[in-house]
């Protein structure tokens, strides 16, 4: 009786931890524009499932994974300043003891490049954080592979 109890705690708590990791409730988008024959802006648009959010590439440290944009190096293009983000949610989370910066819904992030030729392809990956009020899931990583054309 013992074993069966066991094995079947196991099965549980397998289960459990299996639908835990399924959960994405961030789901990614880009999109490239050239804005002149020298220049283009790459949009990286996250949505945000309801009552969940990501955090601002502005955080303090301490405070939760900051959102970090990194982008492949090529010879094609060079970055035109820092990933910009739009005016974020601020709030104190007893949690960090701190105030804190989050995007609920869905955010577009943007980020300028300057072209050395007609179209490229710009590559590189996005590092995120996703809470709750109840749980925070594991900092996640996705890659992005966005033309410009």
């Amino acid at each position: 009786m013992k074993r069966i109890i066991l094995i079947l705690t196991l099965v549980f708590f397998t289960t459990v931890g299996a639908f835990a990791q399924l959960e994405n409730p961030v789901s990614w988008a880009y999109y490239g524009k050239k804005i002149s024959s020298t220049e283009a802006v790459v949009y990286i648009k996250a949505t945000i499932e309801d009552d969940w959010h990501i955090y601002s590439q502005n955080i303090k440290p301490g405070g939760p994974n900051k959102t970090i944009f990194t982008f492949t190096p090529s010879k094609d293009f060079s970055l035109s300043g820092k990933t910009t983000e739009p005016k974020p949610i601020s709030k104190y989370e007893k949690v960090f003891k701190m105030d804190v910066l989050y995007f609920e819904n869905e955010v577009v992030f943007q980020q300028k490049i300057k072209l050395k030729k007609g179209a490229t392809v710009v590559k590189g990956k996005v590092e995120f954080m996703v809470c709750n009020d109840k749980q925070c899931l594991p900092p996640n990583e996705v890659t992005f592979s966005i033309p410009v054309k």
